[in-house]
């Protein structure tokens, strides 16, 4: 048998983006400042996740709590059709 060499695949490494709110940080990370928040949900109601919002660990964490508040208060729908028009 023919042992394969690994594999020597080009991976493509993703700039890092810099995290919004440490770059803003007048901008309140707070379940009250919707407009902030809604940029880091998906159109179905879905967080955005690190790699793609480019947020830190400790933002993250942060605005994932943010988004859950707001929406337990009724401030950001759960999905799409739950939004009041």
């Amino acid at each position: 048998m023919l042992k394969r060499s690994p594999s020597k695949v080009k991976r493509f490494r993703k700039k890092n983006l810099p995290c919004f709110f440490c770059e803003n940080p007048k901008e309140n990370l707070d379940y009250r400042n919707v407009a902030v928040i809604s940029r880091f949900i998906t159109s179905r109601g879905k967080i955005i996740g690190r790699i793609y919002s480019g947020t830190c660990a400790r933002h993250q964490r942060a605005l994932g709590k943010a988004i859950k508040r707001a929406r337990a208060l009724s401030l950001l729908p759960f999905t799409q059709t739950h939004a009041l028009v």
